[in-house]
């Protein structure tokens, strides 16, 4: 059965606080199996019969609103598809090893447009870089991420399209507990 990443967006941040028990019950109410939380920021594990990540997004999203009567953008992913993410690197390791340097993953339903794409470049500092592929937009801060001028808002602003931020380093390890990052032969530098 295909295990499935579900990276729910404003889970226990701005005064939506939700218990991991409570999520993981909600979620296991949609008829998939061996539920599991990552960190309580809104990473559900899960697996499932269903093919579609967009009907599985679709579902969580309308029975979270209807639970909480907030929308709770959903965005799911496959195990492997997160172990393709986790992989890639589109800066060099230079960066992402420099001391005070940060790579976070954002999540997005659907491929940013070209426009959008164009518009978040022109958002690139000494601070912020970004790189888009696929559905996941990664942004390397040079700073800690609150002490950008760029913020998660302005990303969704940018790209026309409610989205959710992981740091690196969480989607990495979501990936290595499944053990398909670790074994992944193929490179996409």
């Amino acid at each position: 059965m295909p295990k499935y990443v579900a990276f729910l967006r404003a889970i226990n941040v701005g005064g939506h606080i939700v218990k991991m028990d409570h999520l993981r019950q909600l979620v296991e109410a949609l008829g998939v199996s061996n539920v599991e939380t990552f960190i309580a920021s809104g990473n559900v594990i899960f697996d499932s019969t269903s093919k579609s990540t967009k009907t599985l997004e679709t579902k969580i999203e309308s029975l979270l609103r209807e639970t909480f009567g907030y929308r709770v953008a959903t965005f799911v992913r496959s195990i492997s598809e997160l172990a393709n993410i986790a992989e890639y690197q589109p800066f060099d390791d230079s960066e992402l090893d420099a001391d005070g340097n940060s790579l976070y993953i954002a999540f997005t339903a659907d491929a940013p447009s070209t426009e959008s794409k164009q518009k978040l470049l022109t958002f690139m500092t000494e601070v912020d870089d970004f790189h888009v592929y696929g559905r996941e937009v990664y942004w390397l801060s040079r700073k800690k991420i609150s002490e950008s001028k760029f913020s998660g808002a302005q990303l969704e602003r940018t790209l026309g399209m409610p989205a959710t931020i992981r740091n690196a380093n969480t989607v990495k390890k979501i990936a290595l507990k499944y053990a398909l990052f670790a074994d992944k032969n193929t490179s996409h530098r």
